[in-house]
């Protein structure tokens, strides 16, 4: 049986090679505070397709300046952006990699000089500032600043869109009841909570048809926070307004003592997949491949997301096929590097 991890993954007009993912790392690397593609993004990530990673999602990028999660931060607020953005999906698409790129509001866990928003004025923690309740204005602001981020997106020629909706940023601000205290339209109800989110899935839609996933964190690790239970519902409504896959993750709404293992946040995902009938990316602590090829032949997600393995290996791919016994394509110029 050929392995599944190798197994390709189309979505729409979209053919993912195999299931790897690299998931979204922050590379805290626009030592200009521009937001502007750096000479060390077109390294990292092109390593990464050379490497033979199907998908490669960058790091979490600001649809505003006000969004970043740090002064550092990648960013797609402005025309300006596009350019780098297209020169580093060139590359990665010259080694057969699929690009995506995750937009993404910081919301209270910005660290930067200056006002920062949220959906409630709680801070995350009594070490960081404490947040502006985003008027009803702001909020249509930031929707469409997501809007005009996809479109951005298109132009730079990215394959998939991420909606960051996860570890406490913005969205999932609005999504939890410990975050989210409003009284208007967008608080309260799981329906309203959910209301921003549904929103900017709409905007996107509007300028958007190819991929769209949303990262999710499936729980809050807190007695009066939101379980999978709940995201099974949340995943629903995606699944309604066209969403593609829901990429699972968990937790930093709050601050909270989180017990981690080898695919801690799998048993997340599988719940989503299954009771919301929506494809799902498994994320957390997976490193081993018979581990990553466990996940999919039980059909607990559909691909797998690697983070911090890929830092540590860029060349993970390999080290997965030499150990699943599958033979994969080398750049030519490497191909002597694989002869015995």
């Amino acid at each position: 049986m050929e392995a599944k991890l190798f197994t390709p993954f189309t979505i729409k007009n979209t053919t993912i090679k195999n299931r790897i993912v690299m998931a979204p790392m922050c590379m805290y690397s626009c030592p200009n505070e521009d937001g502007m593609v750096e000479n060390w993004h077109k390294t990292h990530y092109t390593s990464r397709a050379v490497g033979q990673v199907g998908l490669i999602i960058l790091e979490a990028t600001a649809v505003t300046p006000q969004g970043r999660i740090s002064p550092n931060d990648l960013g797609i607020w402005s025309d300006d952006h596009i350019a780098g953005l297209k020169e580093l999906t060139d590359l990665m698409k010259e080694h057969g990699a699929a690009t995506g790129i995750q937009l993404a509001h910081a919301g209270r866990k910005a660290v930067l000089e200056g006002e920062i928003l949220a959906p409630s004025a709680l801070a995350f923690n009594e070490k960081m500032k404490q947040p502006k309740e985003m008027t009803i204005e702001e909020i249509q602001e930031t929707i469409d600043a997501f809007k005009q981020g996809a479109e951005r997106a298109q132009k730079a020629g990215f394959d998939i869109i991420e909606i960051h909706g996860a570890h406490g940023y913005l969205i999932n601000e609005f999504l939890s009841p410990l975050s989210n205290q409003r009284t208007d339209e967008y608080g309260g109800s799981p329906e309203n909570r959910y209301r921003f989110l549904r929103e900017i899935i709409e905007a996107i839609k509007t300028v958007w048809d190819g991929p769209l996933f949303v990262r999710v964190s499936a729980h809050d690790y807190h007695e009066k926070g939101l379980t999978a239970e709940d995201y099974v519902q949340f995943g629903k409504w995606m699944k309604e307004q066209g969403i593609d896959l829901i990429d699972v993750s968990s937790g930093a709404v709050v601050p909270a003592r989180i017990h981690t293992y080898p695919g801690y946040q799998v048993k997340l995902s599988e719940k989503i997949k299954e009771e919301a009938g929506i494809p799902t990316g498994a994320v957390g602590l997976i490193t081993a491949p018979l581990h990553a090829e466990e996940i999919l032949q039980n059909d607990r997600a559909d691909l797998i997301f690697l983070a911090r393995e890929l830092l540590r290996d860029p060349y993970w791919p390999r080290t997965a096929a030499k150990e699943l016994g599958v033979n994969i394509e080398s750049p030519k110029q490497y191909e002597r590097g694989w002869l015995v």
